[in-house]
């Protein structure tokens, strides 16, 4: 159990911190905030494949797998106090690692089929780029976190219940889950930004309480104190 703990607590941290290389790389190096066009998009893409491919690689799909070890951890601490809300919880998990890996493999499978064709016909090229763009972002929610806004808050829900992990930290986890529950919505989908900077502080929080805590006696602390 202890080693489970602490490789959710590393996997926790690996996300916070692969999201955080992410957004560097995406709009520092990569500037896509001003890229707009679809045949400068197309143009970035092949000039800067090789970044692309590592990114994608960071930011999905080790990214899913470190997911599912996370989903596992929790499931581990904190069902035998939630179980209702940690099964949900952890299907919902193996879910988005699934299909986050699968963005992340469409994604380099579908810029090395792209590469290919641009070399002899670019207007096709840039048909097949958009097509495969289309797939990765729905695999990838681009279009609203309808699977990371509620797994943070049911394993937040969870932990409030058993007394899992801190109360500040579950706290921040409704709140942020909540947020990625609202970019479902097409008005909000631009709070996207603030659920992914909320949800690297709580990888990060989350993270460390794994490392550090021992999770028998963190759950049975709500018992002591029924007791005094």
């Amino acid at each position: 159990m202890k080693t489970l703990q602490k490789s959710g607590g590393i996997a926790a941290l690996y996300m916070a911190i692969s999201h955080l290389i992410g957004i560097v790389i995406f709009i520092v190096i990569l500037d896509v905030l001003s890229i707009t066009d679809p045949a400068q998009k197309l143009a970035m893409n092949i000039e800067k494949q090789t970044v692309i491919f590592s990114t994608n690689l960071l930011m999905y799909v080790f990214f899913g797998f470190a997911l599912i070890v996370l989903s596992l951890a929790l499931y581990d601490r904190m069902t035998s106090g939630a179980p209702a809300l940690m099964q949900v919880a952890t299907a919902i998990g193996i879910i988005w690692a699934g299909s986050l890996i699968a963005s992340g493999m469409v994604a380099n499978a579908g810029l090395a089929t792209v590469v290919s064709i641009y070399a002899k016909d670019p207007s096709q090229a840039a048909l097949t780029f958009q097509a495969i763009e289309a797939m990765t972002n729905g695999l990838g929610n681009a279009n609203g976190e309808i699977l990371g806004g509620p797994l943070t808050l049911l394993v937040s829900l969870a932990a409030l219940r058993t007394g899992g992990l801190p109360k500040g930290l579950n706290l921040l986890g409704v709140l942020v889950g909540a947020v990625g529950i609202l970019t479902i919505i097409p008005a909000l989908n631009a709070l996207t930004g603030v659920f992914g900077l909320g949800q690297i502080i709580w990888f990060v929080w989350l993270g460390i309480v794994l490392l550090r805590s021992n999770p028998s006696a963190v759950a049975s602390e709500p018992a002591k104190v029924e007791m005094n």
